[in-house]
């Protein structure tokens, strides 16, 4: 018996968001952050990039929270997609 319906299929779940506002927002409350309490921001966050180590990012104003909230990969190919189109 063959059904001709989805339910055999695998649908891949995205939340409607604006990424690029919210990983925009999120970078900058962070860089922010990391800012105030001293530390060079940009190394900080290249660190947490590569390494994946939220410790590189201060717990300060709720940063480390809050960048954990996005995928490394979507902030790399947000940058990537600022860069390349700014």
């Amino acid at each position: 018996m063959t059904e001709n319906n989805n339910f055999n299929e695998t649908i891949a779940f995205k939340p409607e968001r604006d990424n690029q506002k919210d990983i925009r927002d999120i970078l900058t409350t962070v860089y922010n952050a990391l800012e105030e309490k001293g530390y060079k921001p940009t190394g900080q966050i290249v660190g947490y990039l590569l390494s994946g180590d939220p410790t590189y990012i201060t717990a300060h104003n709720g940063a480390r929270k809050l960048i954990r909230v996005v995928d490394r990969d979507e902030i790399l190919e947000e940058l990537l997609n600022s860069y390349i189109n700014d």
